[in-house]
């Protein structure tokens, strides 16, 4: 199933789910794991600290969106309780795509789909407002998860609505109803949602990460960011 979902989207053209007016030449790779050392040299511990790390790389690159974070290992989850309980192993490789931009975005669908699930997904460090979209493309089915978002983007929606591929569908959220992030999209792709409705892990521990890496494929070979 992996390989048939891999050419299925490297067959897609002209996707883009964020801010359609940017162009993909204006966007700089950014790198939150633990193996970048220059992150130790910055107090990182709020989401306004990495409002102004983000900022200032962007305008230091002349970038105007910064992506990256598939498969990343970050500390960025250490804060938040819903990334690790004494029951379970911690949870901090980033199973999604992420698009940092400091405002409030326009989000778009990757493709024709249908309305899966919504829901304000509000705790410390969790998605925030979080809309989920259901294809079928050949016969394979799929899902995007787009989280984040503003308060204002589950207004009006119904399960099983149709949407457009291009079709604006949300608004970036800001921090604290996003999560309390520094406003992103966390853009991520899944195969099975397992059941889930409104809300799927996006952070992942080692221990789980084979069958995640299955699960979501990178959502860049739909992009082709880079």
């Amino acid at each position: 199933m992996y390989n048939e979902i891999e050419k299925l989207f490297q067959a897609q053209k002209d996707i883009k789910v964020i801010s359609t007016e940017i162009d993909y030449s204006d966007y700089i790779a950014l790198d939150l794991s633990v193996a970048n050392v220059e992150l130790s040299n910055h107090n990182l511990e709020t989401a306004k600290d990495y409002e102004k790390f983000i900022q200032n790389y962007l305008d230091k690159n002349k970038a105007k969106i910064a992506f990256g974070g598939y498969l990343e290992t970050r500390n960025l989850y250490k804060r938040s309780t819903v990334f690790k309980n004494t029951n379970s192993d911690e949870r901090n490789i980033h199973i999604g795509l992420d698009l940092w931009i400091n405002d409030s975005a326009s989000i778009y669908a990757a493709l024709d789909g249908t309305i899966h699930s919504f829901q304000n997904n509000n705790a410390l460090g969790d998605y925030g407002p979080t809309v989920i979209l259901a294809h079928e493309i050949d016969g394979i089915k799929f899902h995007t998860l787009y989280g984040h978002l503003s308060e204002v983007s589950l207004i009006g929606k119904k399960v099983g609505d149709v949407v457009k591929k291009g079709e604006q569908i949300a608004s970036l959220g800001l921090p604290p109803i996003n999560g309390d992030y520094a406003p992103h999209l966390h853009f991520q792709i899944i195969i099975d949602m397992e059941g889930k409705t409104g809300d799927y892990p996006g952070v992942c521990s080692e221990k789980t990460l084979p069958f995640y890496k299955s699960n979501c494929p990178d959502p860049n070979i739909l992009l082709k960011i880079n």
